[in-house]
């Protein structure tokens, strides 16, 4: 349901949603979108609180692996543009059975690519 909330809440923000769960041998990358100039590439985290830490916290460092394999993947697929591209995180605490969630951030360019990858 995170990811849901996490669609609208890009969306009221100026981003185009392309593709949603793009999944390919590497893992998945929740949301795949396009913001003005930029190709961004979204992982989303819910958690009920952020008593524990923030939920980008989640974004461990073989996680972040992953995403940029299939970043990678995705850009091959498009034949490999010419285009800016980043990895954004959005955050969204919600309580287990709410109807809405209680925040949600957007952390932008939130990662690098995750090295030592061949282009």
């Amino acid at each position: 349901r995170g990811e849901k909330f996490a669609a609208r809440y890009l969306r009221r923000h100026g981003y185009k949603i392309l593709v949603r769960r793009f999944k390919s041998r590497a893992g998945e990358i929740d949301l795949c979108c396009r913001h003005k100039d930029w190709l961004v590439f979204v992982e989303v985290k819910t958690r009920k609180s952020d008593n524990y830490g923030a939920p980008s916290e989640a974004v461990t460092r073989e996680k972040q692996k992953h995403m940029s394999k299939v970043a990678l993947e995705y850009l091959r697929l498009l034949d490999n543009p010419q285009i800016h591209w980043r990895f954004d995180i959005v955050e969204v605490i919600m309580q287990e059975g709410a109807r809405k969630p209680d925040d949600i951030r957007l952390i932008q360019n939130a990662l690098d690519l995750s090295e030592p990858f061949i282009y």
